[in-house]
């Protein structure tokens, strides 16, 4: 078989947003296909590794979800500097979850790295009866200031995995000028039949690592790791 050179590029990608917005059920969603009720609140911070193959890339996105509590804000500089980019999430039923996005918007825009490619998203459109923050609203916003954006939902899984693919997308775009936290290197990749997966399109999920961070008061990050998973 004849060989090409596709870009295998490692992305760091982080999760900001108010409690209760659904950052964690949106990570979970994608990366273990799963949904609770009941999702516990971040502690200091969960980290995951998703690897993706597009066409013309391989990505694999170093994921950091926060904490969304506010005695947690202040470590969220550690996890957003450096990284490739970001996903700013409100509950489309909270006014004061829009207005909170906004805020972390605004401190990406003042703190985060120029090249960032950042993404307002609107979770809960499950919740439709409920919203109190319309489409266009978001869509507006998202004008006014250079951003991508999506609505969502982790229970039904609306729009989850376009989310990440848009990301990707994105990230293989910027990659020749390598942005911060972006880590670009060459592979051989061979050409023939490819296999997608039916739910995403032409991304292939090859594997899934998940590690749990969190937070001590004294001893920085303490870290445990579950075993790699394979995905077919």
């Amino acid at each position: 078989m004849a060989k090409t050179r596709n870009k295998n590029i490692q992305a760091k990608l982080v999760f900001l947003g108010d409690m209760g917005a659904g950052k964690t059920s949106l990570v979970s969603r994608f990366v273990r296909g799963q949904f609770s009720d009941f999702q516990e609140s971040t502690i200091g911070a969960a980290f995951f590794t998703q690897v993706l193959s597009l066409n013309e890339a391989t990505i694999k996105l170093d994921i950091w979800d926060t904490a969304g509590q506010e005695r947690y804000h202040s470590l969220a500089p550690m996890y957003y500097r450096g990284a490739a980019a970001a996903v700013v999430v409100y509950d489309l039923t909270s006014s004061e979850s829009f207005e909170r996005a906004k805020k972390w918007v605004q401190e990406l825009q003042r703190q985060g790295n120029p090249n960032l490619i950042k993404f307002l998203v609107a979770n809960k459109v499950d919740l439709e009866e409920k919203r109190k923050v319309g489409n266009e609203e978001g869509e507006l916003y998202v004008k006014e200031n250079g951003l991508y954006f999506l609505e969502t939902s982790a229970k039904t899984a609306h729009n989850v995995n376009e989310l990440f693919y848009e990301i990707a997308k994105k990230l293989a775009k910027a990659a020749p000028s390598r942005p911060t936290g972006m880590r670009l290197h060459s592979r051989p990749q061979e050409t023939g039949r490819r296999h997608s997966s039916p739910n995403l399109s032409n991304i292939r999920l090859f594997h899934l690592q998940v590690k749990w961070i969190k937070i001590k008061q004294r001893n920085g990050f303490s870290a445990s790791e579950t075993p790699t998973k394979h995905i077919a």
